[in-house]
């Protein structure tokens, strides 16, 4: 059916009116002859099952009572699968658009309902304003003109004039109300909100939308695969403590999805909304929104690809923060820890078995009754001693149980009135860990004192430097409070999501650990939102042991990336039940590429510390934390990218190669940035795996040889040890902790493209000092390679340098995708005569070390490294490498020379695709 409509692009708005035809798509079977509804022909009811949207949200409803509200009915024909059988007729009234007025920032406009809905307390009268804030971010909200009502306290950009030239083009439908968001360059639709009505009453607001395409992301925390299923779905997004399980919804909440186009094109949506919402997902493609409070304030990104949604993204929720580099390390935890002898006895442990570990954490044992800002003086008495880089552990809930003036916390948090109330005006009482629990109101400016107060009195006694936050959903034993919940319309909605709890207090404990440590925070959280990652990194929760477990934490850690959160892991080896020598091998080599490493294990289970394991786990499992140091450099520089780029750290395939759609759906394997791809084992009894290249040229473990692949899947060997991988990046050897790997000297690996290209940057600032990016203090190099006539020649260039690059020096240099051994090598202008050329191994070795970075380095000003390559390589087919003759001998295999033990044990690989990068 046509009805008129309005055109908003950025014009003026005599040129903006105009009368579009838009069209209804109607099945001509149906799965069922559709019942004649109170006015509605049966034509109106004849709709594609697939198109249909729910006219019943709350509650089954007859036939009878279905129509009385003036939708149409028809059951399915085959087996549920959450196809409504009353749905919406497409003359169902909603909002009709009046006064639409061209503003500073696009447009407004007022809408009015024009007849009641069947929910209570319908907002008759709404405002839309459609922003162009950007030229790839469009943003519009819905809301009542009249009363306020709750918007989330996020700092969002501020934009004061819209843009003049957009990526994206805007209509309206006049009555019933809808809009419309097209990509310019395409024509394809990405937001259309006509295809059901829009409904807003005081606790129901509904928003439906088609979709591009079947391919989404994103709208966490759920177990799930990468790519969301789109067949009647539905994802609930509310915090709550629970193991992951399927299709319930866990810590976190995060409105925010990604859609890949047919063409490779990509964006995404975002509602700032954290309210307790559901979201309807459906075969048509088109998705729905449903919320019970607050409004809709919606962003739309237009990429052009997936790497620029998730930055632009970013820059509305917040870059993510920097990590100390010691946080980059190997953490390991138990829950049972519960004696600092035992504490101690584990990190000898791990130093006896030459473990690398630069983090032990305490669970709860450490409290005084479970209760926070306490240790116990008797299993715990030396804890401040033996805290010297560990991280604690604190749930955000305080006892209340303690007599009057035995709890401190309790005692001044009452007098200074910062927890959360219940409808008599007394704090809410649930059930916690310690028993009796009352829980800190973080919406209270007076709470970030209170909490600051309580932070610095415990990190005086204790000088930790890091928090755990955990159960911060928050958790509660019962329900509401130990006095049940009150019987009133907000416990009571017209429309309960279907959950099975607000969110956390992150920014809080960031503020008091800044002022404390005067350096960088560093936080876990459980319980996320959006601009999460801005403030903190998270761990997925108490996953199983169990091997798909392990798969479903390869989805996580990129999806959260995705969110913003690239500071992310999940417990290696499991946390609940017990896990295997197998099982806990494959996932620590997994979790080696974790962005966040943490081994966490339960009360309850067999031990799962890596020097339990037998002779021969113990090294796979030493060699894989060994491969994470090395590429320590690398990680850093990652994270420094996504603090302040918003690029992801750990990546899915299809963001780095949007144009190849094998890509979309791939969550078995992932990048670290654009230069690493990691290929897991997640089968129990496998040795052998199958990876997908995408086209462009590769660089394969053990000898070295270079694939130019079309994209294809590759079947790869995977014996019990490190897991398959890639790279071209700068890299040191690796030490017992990240302090002492940061004084090794640089190796630096470089991979030629076909055209015989590459570029490569560093990162290095002290480690944990505060705005080291705002002040300068730091040191960025970019290393450039071509091979090509008459150039051939790597260079450095130095784009900044501060004194922290005094001890920088790289000793290694090694070159992959060259035919054959060069004639000649000049380091920085002087001939270099000694390097060999192994005819079986494909590798030259050399000395050539290089103190490009000290200050007092000749061409400090400017070039602090050039390596000139003369010989015939225009073939791109083997490698070779000039690098340190120093051949210790590994614990692997004792009859090997390092540099071959490096290539078959540690599966080195470097990836290059046809655009050169690193």
């Amino acid at each position: 059916s046509c009805k008129p409509g309005l055109s908003a692009g950025r014009k003026s708005l005599k040129d903006a009116l105009m009368w579009p035809c838009f069209v209804l798509l109607m099945c001509a079977t149906c799965s069922a002859k559709p019942y004649r509804t109170n006015g509605t022909d049966e034509a109106q009811c004849n709709a594609d099952p697939d198109s249909r949207f729910d006219c019943a949200p709350e509650k089954i409803l007859s036939k009878e009572q279905c129509e009385e509200r003036g939708c149409c009915y028809a059951p399915a024909k085959h087996s549920a699968n959450g196809q409504p059988w009353c749905f919406y007729p497409p003359t169902y009234p909603s909002y009709v658009i009046t006064n639409l007025t061209q503003t500073e920032m696009g447009y407004s406009a007022t809408l009015t309902r024009s007849a009641p809905t069947f929910m209570p307390r319908d907002i008759t009268t709404l405002r839309l304003d459609v922003m162009f804030e950007t030229p790839t971010r469009l943003r519009f909200t819905i809301k009542d003109p009249v009363n306020v009502r709750y918007e989330v306290p996020l700092r969002t950009p501020k934009v004061s004039e819209g843009a003049s030239s957009t990526l994206y083009d805007v209509q309206f439908n006049k009555d019933p109300f809808g809009m419309i968001v097209r990509r310019k360059s395409s024509g394809r639709v990405l937001v259309n909100t006509t295809v059901a009505p829009l409904l807003f009453a005081d606790q129901f607001l509904q928003i439906s939308t088609s979709l591009p395409s079947q391919y989404l992301y994103g709208l966490g925390e759920h177990l799930t695969s990468l790519i969301l299923n789109l067949n009647w779905t539905r994802i609930t997004l509310w915090n709550r403590d629970a193991s992951p399980t399927k299709n319930l919804n866990l810590y976190g909440s995060h409105p925010f999805y990604v859609s890949m186009e047919k063409d490779g094109s990509a964006h995404g949506v975002f509602l700032l909304n954290s309210n307790a919402m559901d979201v309807l997902l459906q075969s048509a493609p088109a998705l729905t929104w449903r919320t019970i409070g607050g409004i809709l304030d919606f962003y739309v990104f237009l990429g052009p690809n997936p790497k620029a949604v998730v930055r632009q993204y970013q820059e509305v929720v917040g870059f993510p923060f920097m990590p100390p580099m010691w946080g980059l390390g190997f953490h390991l935890c138990r829950w049972g820890y519960s004696t600092t002898n035992i504490t101690r006895e584990v990190v000898r442990n791990m130093t006896k078995a030459g473990f690398p570990l630069d983090v032990q954490w305490n669970d709860i044992d450490y409290m005084d009754s479970y209760r926070d800002f306490t240790y116990d003086k008797k299993s715990f008495g030396d804890y401040a001693e033996m805290v010297k880089e560990g991280v604690w552990q604190r749930d955000p809930a305080i006892s209340s149980s303690s007599p009057a003036g035995a709890y401190p916390p309790y005692d001044t948090g009452l007098k200074r009135g910062v927890f959360i109330m219940n409808e008599t005006g007394q704090p809410l009482v649930g059930k916690v860990w310690p028993g009796d629990t009352v829980f800190p109101d973080f919406t209270n400016p007076e709470t970030f004192v209170w909490w600051y107060d309580m932070v610095k009195g415990f990190h005086d006694q204790v000088p930790f430097d890091g928090m755990w936050i955990d159960m911060n959903e928050p958790s509660n034993f019962v329900y509401g409070s130990v006095n049940g919940c009150p019987q009133n319309d907000l416990e009571n909605p017209p429309y309960v999501p279907a959950n099975k709890s607000s969110n956390n207090p992150v920014l809080c404990h960031v503020s008091a650990l800044v002022k404390i440590l005067k350096k960088r925070p560093f936080i876990i959280s459980r319980s996320t939102f959006a601009s999460h990652g801005h403030y903190a990194g998270h761990w997925t929760g108490d996953v199983p042991s169990s091997w798909s477990q392990l798969y479903y934490s390869v989805p996580a850690i990129l999806l959260f990336n995705m969110y913003g959160v690239p500071m992310v892991g999940a417990d290696i080896c499991g946390f609940g039940g017990n896990t295997t020598e197998e099982l806990c091998v494959r996932w620590s080599q997994l979790g080696a590429f974790y962005p966040f490493m943490r081994n966490h294990n339960n009360l309850h289970s067999s031990s799962q510390e890596p020097y339990v394991f037998s002779q021969r786990a113990q090294n796979a499992i030493k060699m894989a934390l060994n491969i994470r140091y090395t590429l320590l450099p690398y990680l850093y520089t990652l994270f420094h990218k996504a603090h302040s780029l918003g690029e992801t750290v750990a990546r899915a395939l299809f963001i780095e190669f949007p144009s190849d759609p094998n890509t979309w759906t791939i969550d078995r394997q992932f990048l670290w940035g654009e230069a690493l791809l990691i290929t897991p084992v997640l089968e129990q009894g496998k040795t052998e795996v199958s990876g997908y290249f995408p086209a462009g040229l590769w660089y394969l473990p053990g000898f070295g040889q270079a694939i130019q692949s079309k994209g294809q899947w590759i079947l790869l060997q995977a014996p019990l040890n490190p897991l398959t991988y890639m790279y071209i990046h700068v890299f040191h050897m690796p030490g017992q902790t990240v302090k002492q790997t940061r004084k090794s000297n640089l190796t630096l690996v470089v991979a030629l493209d076909a055209d015989g290209f590459a570029r490569g940057d560093l990162y290095w600032d002290d480690g944990d000092s505060l705005d080291t990016l705002k002040k300068g203090d730091y040191t960025q190099v970019v290393f450039l390679l071509a091979n090509v006539s008459p150039l051939n020649a790597l260079v450095s260039e130095v784009i900044q340098v501060n004194s922290h690059a005094d001890a920088l020096t790289v000793e290694d240099v090694a070159v992959y995708g060259l035919a054959g051994p060069p004639n000649k090598v000049l380091v920085n202008g002087k001939p270099y005569e000694s390097f060999t050329y192994n005819q079986i191994t494909k590798v030259t070795l050399a000395v050539c070390q290089v103190g490009f970075l000290s200050l007092d380095n000749l061409y400090r000003s400017l070039v602090r490294l050039i390596l000139t390559l003369h010989g015939g390589c225009s073939q791109i087919s083997s490698l070779w490498s000039i690098t340190g003759c120093v051949l210790t001998r590994p614990s692997c295999n004792p009859s090997i020379s390092y540099w071959w033990w490096f290539l078959q044990c540690l599966f080195v690989q470097a990836p290059l695709s046809a655009k050169a990068s690193t």
